[in-house]
């Protein structure tokens, strides 16, 4: 699987586009920022307004913090 997985990426169209690539797990030495869909509400658990609002600069900061947050917690020899 990993290997399809591999290689089917490397297909035009697999991905959503070449920066689907560049933006992935591990693809900037840290674990991936938490991912969240519709609704706004489910199960109890909201979205983070910042995820709301459109501002884009905004967004990429939370998503860094985030990033950088998980990894401290969950994976703290990543960033040494």
């Amino acid at each position: 699987m990993v290997v399809v997985d591999s290689v089917v990426r490397l297909i035009p169209g697999v991905l959503g586009g070449e920066a689907s690539a560049i933006d992935e797990s591990f693809s900037h030495g840290l674990l991936e920022y938490p991912q969240y869909t519709r609704p706004v509400e489910f199960r109890g658990e909201r979205v983070p307004d910042v995820l709301q609002q459109g501002n884009h600069a905004e967004i990429e900061r939370w998503r860094r913090d985030q990033a950088r947050a998980k990894t401290e917690q969950k994976r703290p020899d990543l960033l040494s």
